[in-house]
C-alpha cells in the first residue's frame, strides 16, 4: 500500500445530475439578469477545468505537504510546503479566485453554486492548500458590504483577482468562542487610520509566501468601547502598507497541529500596526459575520470533499481486497476469498457513506443556489426569502457536513483495516485533516445553539417555506408508484419536524432548549436528507432512458438511505416532544 493508490475521480457526472435534474439550476439562473446567459454546458465545462486543476496540481502536493508542513523563519516569515506557491500562482493566473466575484471589481460574476462545487473538489484533493484562498470570498463580501469607497478601490480588485490573500483575525488566548472577551486595541490617528495592538491565535494564513500582501480583518476595541461583543469594531490591517513598507505585525509562532500541516496556522502580534476601520464603530461583529457565514459554508464543503474522497477510495479498495467468503455469493472455481465489498458489513459502510455524500451535495448545492438568488434575483421578496433560507441552512450544513467528513473518513479507514491506520495509505491523513472542521468557524455545538436560539425563532417564515418546499417534493414523488415509499417517508419527517420544532420553541426553560439543541440539529438534518433522497430518486427516474444502469444505481443508493439511515432520525423528534429531563451538573473527582 502507498499513497499512489490514493486517487480522485471528480464527481462531475454527479454534479451535473444535481444541477440539471435535481435543482434545475439553469432555470433559476435564467431568472437572474447576471446569470441569464449561463447555460448548463458552460457551467459544467467550468467544473471540468476545476476538476483538472484539483486532481493534477493539488492532489500530488497533498501527502508531501502534510509531511513537510510549514516553517517559520527567524524573521517571522512563513514558508509553505514545496509546490504550494507555484500552484497558487497558476490558480490565480487561471482566474479561479475571481469566479463568483462581482464584475465591477474584476470578478467573473458566475454563480456561487459553481464556486461551491469547485471548492468541494479543491478540498477533496488538498484541504490544507485550499485554506489559503478559501477566505477570499468572505473577505471580499465583508469589504463590499461594509468598507468605505477608498478601501474598496484599494483592496477589492487585488483580493478578487487573488493577487492578495486575506486572513480573519478573531481568536485570542482568552477569547475563543466568547469574542466579547477579546483585548486587541485600536487607537484612532489624526489621518483617519488606526494603530492596532494585540495578539491573536489560530489565524489561518496569517503569514505565508503565497501572496505578496495578506489583508487581515481584525476584531478590536476602540477607546471607550463597552465591554462585551457590543464594543467590538473591525479593522482592515494589511501586511504590506500602501507605500510598500511592511506593517508592524508579525507571526510569532506556528501551531503544531493534528492535521492540515500545509496550512499555516499562526499566532500573530500587532505592534501598533496601521489599519483602517471597516463599517461603523462598535459594529465589527456584525460586519465580521458576513465573512464568518461564508467561511461556514466553505467548512461544510471541506467535510463534503473529505467524505467524497474517502468513499471513492474505500470503494476502490474494497473491490480489490480479497478476504474470506461472503455468504450467498457466486464465485469462480478455485477462488478461496471474495472482495470485501461483497460482505454485508462493508456494504453497509460504503452504501451509507455514498448515500450521505450524495444527499449532502444536494443540500449544499441548494443552499448555494439560495445565496445566488438572494444576491441576484430581481424581486426583493425572493431575495429576502432565499437569504433567510440560506441563514437557516448555514449552521446545519457547517455542523453536519463537517461531521460527515470526519465520520466518513473514519468509516473508510475501517474498510482499509490495518493498512488504513498507517501513513502508507491516504485515509490516515484525511481523517486527521477532516477533524478540525468540526471545531473552527464556530464549533458544531455552537452551530446547534445558533440554530435553536437564533435561526429557528428568527426565521419562522423561512422554516415554513422550507417545509412547503419539502412537502411539494413528497407530493411529486407520490405521483409515481415506485417512489411512494419516498413520499411517505418525507411526509412523515415533515410532520415530525413541524411538531418537534414547535414543541422545542414552546419550551420556557432556556437550559432545556439548549440541552435539546443537538437533537434539533440531527432531526433537521435527517429531514433534509429525506428530501435529498426523495428528490434525487425522482430525478434518477427521469434520466433512466438515457442510462438505465447509472440511474438504477443512484436510485438504489437513495433507497438504502431511506430504508437504513432515516428511521433512527425520528427518535430525535420524540425527544423534543417529550417531558423535560434533568441535565446533571458535572461533579469534580
Amino acid at each position: 500500500m502507498s499513497h499512489s493508490v490514493w486517487s480522485y475521480d471528480a464527481p462531475l457526472r454527479e454534479m451535473r445530475f444535481v444541477l440539471e435534474h435535481v435543482l434545475d439550476a439553469a432555470a433559476a439562473w435564467a431568472e437572474c439578469p447576471q446569470h441569464a446567459d449561463l447555460d448548463l454546458d458552460t457551467a459544467c465545462a467550468v467544473l471540468e477545468q476545476g476538476a483538472r486543476f484539483a486532481s493534477e496540481r493539488l492532489l500530488v502536493l497533498n501527502a508531501p505537504g502534510d509531511l513537510e508542513g510549514c516553517h517559520l523563519d527567524a524573521d517571522g516569515r512563513v514558508r509553505t510546503p514545496a509546490g504550494f506557491r507555484e500552484a497558487y500562482r497558476d490558480f490565480v493566473a487561471a482566474g479561479w479566485p475571481a469566479l463568483a466575484a462581482e464584475p465591477r471589481w474584476g470578478g467573473q460574476g458566475l454563480p456561487l453554486l459553481l464556486d461551491a462545487l469547485l471548492r468541494e473538489m479543491l478540498d477533496a484533493c488538498n484541504h490544507a492548500w485550499n485554506m489559503y484562498p478559501d477566505l477570499l470570498h468572505g473577505a471580499v463580501q465583508t469589504l463590499s458590504a461594509h468598507g468605505g469607497d477608498e478601501l474598496k478601490a484599494r483592496y477589492l480588485p487585488r483580493l478578487v483577482s487573488g493577487e492578495w490573500l486575506a486572513a480573519m483575525a478573531l481568536t485570542e488566548p482568552q477569547a475563543g468562542s466568547d469574542l466579547g472577551l477579546l483585548r486587541t486595541r485600536a487607537e484612532p490617528q489624526p489621518d483617519g487610520s488606526l494603530r492596532v495592538r494585540g495578539d491573536k491565535i489560530f489565524i489561518s494564513g496569517g503569514e505565508h509566501d503565497l501572496a505578496d500582501n495578506i489583508v487581515h480583518l481584525v476584531l478590536c476595541r476602540l477607546p471607550g468601547a463597552p465591554d462585551g461583543s457590543r464594543g467590538l469594531s473591525l479593522a482592515l490591517v494589511p501586511s504590506v502598507l500602501p507605500d510598500g513598507g511592511r506593517n508592524a505585525m508579525r507571526c510569532i509562532g506556528l501551531e503544531h497541529k493534528m492535521g492540515i500541516h500545509g496550512s499555516a496556522t499562526c499566532a500573530m502580534r500587532y505592534e501598533g500596526a496601521t489599519g483602517w476601520l471597516v463599517g461603523e464603530p462598535g459594529r465589527g461583529l456584525a460586519a465580521m459575520f458576513v465573512m464568518m457565514n461564508s467561511a461556514r459554508l466553505h467548512v461544510a464543503l471541506q467535510g463534503l470533499g473529505h467524505a467524497e474522497m474517502a468513499a471513492q477510495n474505500a470503494l476502490r479498495y474494497a473491490n480489490e481486497r480479497r478476504q474470506s467468503r461472503a455468504p450467498r455469493q457466486a464465485r469462480q472455481p478455485g477462488e478461496q476469498a471474495d472482495p470485501i465489498a461483497m460482505h454485508p458489513a462493508i456494504r453497509h459502510a460504503l452504501l451509507g457513506l455514498q448515500a450521505r455524500v450524495e444527499a449532502g451535495r444536494v443540500i449544499a448545492a441548494r443552499a448555494a443556489l439560495a445565496l445566488d438568488l438572494a444576491q441576484h434575483h430581481p424581486l426583493q421578496a425572493t431575495r429576502d426569502a432565499q437569504q433567510a433560507l440560506a441563514a437557516l441552512l448555514t449552521p446545519l450544513l457547517k455542523s453536519r457536513l463537517s461531521a460527515l467528513g470526519f465520520d466518513g473518513a473514519s468509516a473508510a479507514l475501517q474498510v482499509f483495516g490495518g493498512f488504513g491506520y498507517t501513513r502508507d495509505c491516504g485515509i490516515e491523513q484525511s481523517l486527521r485533516d477532516a477533524r478540525v472542521a468540526m471545531i473552527y468557524e464556530g464549533s458544531n455545538e455552537i452551530q446547534a445553539i445558533d440554530l435553536v436560539q437564533r435561526k429557528l425563532p428568527a426565521e419562522d417564515a423561512a422554516w415554513h417555506a422550507l417545509l412547503d418546499e419539502l412537502r411539494a417534493e413528497a407530493r411529486a414523488c407520490a405521483a409515481q408508484p415506485e417512489l411512494r415509499d419516498f413520499a411517505e417517508a418525507l411526509g412523515a419527517h415533515c410532520d415530525a419536524a413541524q411538531a418537534g420544532v414547535g414543541a422545542l420553541l414552546a419550551r420556557q426553560d432556556a437550559e432545556q432548549r439548549l440541552a435539546l439543541a443537538q437533537h434539533a440539529m440531527d432531526g433537521l438534518w435527517g429531514l433534509l436528507e429525506a428530501w435529498a433522497f426523495a428528490a434525487s430518486a425522482r430525478a434518477a427516474t427521469r434520466v433512466r432512458d438515457a442510462d438505465p444502469a447509472w440511474a438504477d444505481a443512484r436510485l438504489l443508493r437513495m433507497r438504502y438511505g431511506l430504508q437504513w439511515l432515516l428511521p433512527g432520525v425520528l427518535s430525535h423528534w420524540e425527544r423534543l416532544r417529550g417531558a423535560d429531563l434533568a441535565l446533571p451538573q458535572l461533579q469534580p473527582g
